[in-house]
């Protein structure tokens, strides 16, 4: 039977909407939806405007402890000053003043009763009473009531932790403590000037030795001769011919009147100066001799070359007694003295040696050393010895070798020489002309001088290649590649006031 369509009609209209299909909009106009949500926008911001956020208390109560601690700690437990009544004050009103104070005293002491001093009884008046009072406190409140000086110590606070308790609050100076440096002050030594430069070499002074009478000194040069120089005057002694190429080591012996020098010839010649001719040749070195260095008490010669060797000479027959063997490179520097060990060697190979002459062997061998080991320096009188490289200079001490420590700067260029001095100044020379003055306690520079060149000289020829001080230590004279030697004393006008030591304690001083 077909339905009506009456009855369709009211069948729609009483079955529920698809699920597709959208709900009616409520015909609100725009004006009453604004009003409706700023009626909520007020109702959830506006609600409890000018009202204050309620305090924590656990926070407020460790506030106040770190505020106390900080700035109040030092006046804490100091009583309050009686102040004076007003001309017309009446005795009930002081009475009432003086109550009061013995009130605010009792609250929690000067610093607490400075702080509720603002109103009767407030909010943070009440957290102060509620604070933990230390353990002394009643001690030392008695004793600055009773009018006694009271040493202040800093007195551990507590202060509340998180979860509801109390600890001892431990500051990060206690945790770390910073000590002082160890590192010793240097002394003050006046600074180096140079007075007098003695030309006549006709090539590069490669070599230098003073005599031990303190009246000459000795050069030897690229150009093949030995030139000797009076110490006073500067003025030309004599000079000796012999070699045929570049003398690069001299040495004057102190028991004898004898000089021996060395080069790169292959040849080691013994001067006799009474008659200035040579009487002694030592033999065996297969390439160029670089160094040479006397026995102070044996009559012993040391030499080192491009061998990599070290030889020992017996001086008066000429023949030789050890060959020092260990080396990889150019021995280049040599030291020698009376205990054990009696022979040191430096060398292009990073290394320095200490030897034993009489098995012969090696005692020990240092490789603190990057780079090559052009220069050594023997303290006169401390048991010590100092190595030059071009990474840094090194300090050691005897017999063990020990490493002690680094130069607190760097030279940045070949240290090519090294000279030290009985008032304990150290000096070195470089390739790039530069001469670094050193107090030998600290290791610290107090002067860095730089070697002017002769007027007509080559910027490469600006290398200062021997040193040496005088008898006294007070003359430092410099052989230099600009084919002069450089004569040095002490600033006499100078002064601790007027030049100071620069002096800053190393933080990490490196070892290696």
């Amino acid at each position: 039977m077909t339905p009506a369509v009456g009855d369709e009609a009211s069948t729609s209209a009483s079955l529920p909407p698809a699920a597709g299909q959208e709900l009616p909009i409520e015909g609100k106009t725009v004006k009453a939806l604004t009003l409706l949500s700023l009626k909520r926008t007020f109702e959830l911001f506006a609600g409890n405007y000018g009202q204050k956020v309620a305090a924590d208390e656990a926070s407020q109560r460790a506030k106040i402890a770190c505020k106390i601690r900080d700035e109040y700690l030092a006046v804490r437990d100091f009583k309050l000053p009686e102040r004076p009544a007003a001309p017309g004050a009446s005795k009930g009103s002081s009475a009432e003043a003086a109550a009061n104070g013995t009130a605010m005293a009792k609250a929690g002491g000067g610093a607490e009763a400075v702080l509720a001093a603002g109103g009767a009884k407030s909010t943070t008046a009440k957290l102060i009473e509620t604070m933990p009072k230390p353990a002394d406190q009643a001690a030392r409140a008695a004793a600055a009531a009773a009018g006694a000086l009271v040493l202040h110590q800093g007195a551990r606070a507590v202060v509340p932790t998180a979860a509801g308790g109390h600890k001892e609050y431990v500051p990060s100076a206690q945790l770390a403590r910073r000590l002082p440096s160890k590192w010793p002050r240097p002394a003050w030594h006046a600074p180096w000037k140079m007075y007098r430069v003695v030309a006549g070499h006709l090539g590069p002074v490669r070599s230098l030795a003073v005599d031990a009478g303190n009246e000459w000194v000795v050069t030897g040069s690229a150009d093949r001769t030995i030139k000797i120089w009076d110490l006073a005057t500067g003025q030309l002694r004599l000079t000796l011919t012999g070699h045929i190429e570049q003398v690069t080591g001299l040495a004057v012996s102190d028991r004898h009147p004898y000089m021996f020098s060395c080069g790169l010839d292959k040849m080691v010649k013994c001067w006799d100066l009474e008659y200035n001719k040579v009487i002694r040749h030592y033999h065996g070195h297969l390439s160029g001799v670089y160094s040479l260095a006397l026995h102070p008490t044996l009559d012993v010669l040391m030499t080192g070359g491009r061998d990599s060797v070290c030889r020992v000479w017996d001086m008066r027959t000429k023949m030789q007694v050890h060959c020092l063997t260990g080396h990889d490179d150019t021995v280049c520097s040599i030291l020698s003295q009376s205990t054990d060990p009696q022979v040191i060697t430096g060398a292009h190979d990073k290394t320095i040696r200490l030897w034993d002459i009489r098995r012969p062997s090696t005692m020990a061998t240092l490789t603190y050393h990057k780079k090559s080991v052009r220069a050594l320096a023997m303290h006169p009188t401390e048991y010590a010895f100092a190595g030059g490289s071009a990474d840094n200079i090194k300090k050691y001490r005897l017999p063990p070798g020990e490493f002690l420590h680094n130069m607190l700067q760097n030279q940045k260029a070949i240290i090519s020489c090294m000279a030290v001095n009985e008032d304990g100044v150290l000096v070195s020379g470089a390739d790039n002309g530069s001469l670094w003055f050193w107090d030998w306690t600290s290791g610290n520079n107090f002067q860095a001088a730089q070697s002017v060149l002769q007027p007509g000289s080559l910027e490469s020829e600006a290398n200062i290649c021997a040193c040496a001080f005088d008898a006294t230590g007070t003359r430092l004279l410099t052989a230099e590649g600009d084919k002069t030697i450089k004569f040095w004393r002490q600033d006499e006008a100078a002064t601790p006031e007027s030049h100071p030591v620069n002096f800053r304690p190393p933080r990490d001083m490196r070892r290696f």
